[in-house]
């Protein structure tokens, strides 16, 4: 007869038998891309560029374009720019996709989809815009935070889930 589980260990099993870490986390993708699509779309009918709407004493809704990469980076302005960060965040998604086939706990399914599904929604922008829509203004006595979207925030956000995940989550000991 085999020992008990340790805790977690029966629910990483669960997790992975038939690529349920994987339709999960692509499922944490579709949801950001379509949360994202769904709040720019809202924000490209209800303003124009530059217009913003106090919500807040520290937080603004704004139309912005962002045409460099996250919080305004990187802003070439030139033609190609929008088709060589697509298509770099592509080759992420696609490195992140193979990471998120042979991922076996939840919580780094639910970080990789986060980012998975922010870099896709501001690839869908580029491709469409040949910028990204930024809306979200947060600002604190006179200094804003640059404006950013559901996306940035899925990507930051999932970034931060992985590194917990990293820092959280100990490695089997080969006995």
């Amino acid at each position: 007869m085999s020992p008990l589980p340790r805790r977690g260990q029966r629910a990483r099993r669960r997790l992975s038998r038939g690529g349920d870490v994987l339709r999960s986390g692509l499922g944490v993708a579709l949801i950001i891309v379509a949360l994202d699509q769904l709040t720019k779309a809202i924000v490209l009918g209800a303003f124009e560029t530059g217009q913003a709407v106090a919500v807040t004493p520290f937080f603004n809704l704004v139309l912005v374009w962002n045409r460099g990469v996250s919080f305004g980076m990187l802003d070439s302005g030139g033609a190609f720019a929008p088709w060589l960060l697509s298509g770099l965040a592509l080759a992420v998604v696609i490195g992140l996709v193979a990471w998120l086939r042979r991922a076996d706990q939840w919580l780094t399914a639910l970080g990789l989809g986060l980012v998975i599904g922010g870099a896709l929604g501001n690839v869908i922008d580029r491709i469409r815009f040949g910028a990204v829509v930024d809306f979200l203004d947060f600002h604190l006595a006179g200094y804003h935070w640059p404006a950013f979207n559901v996306a940035d925030a899925g990507i930051c956000v999932g970034a931060a889930l992985m590194i917990a995940d990293g820092l959280l989550t100990r490695q089997s000991q080969p006995t």
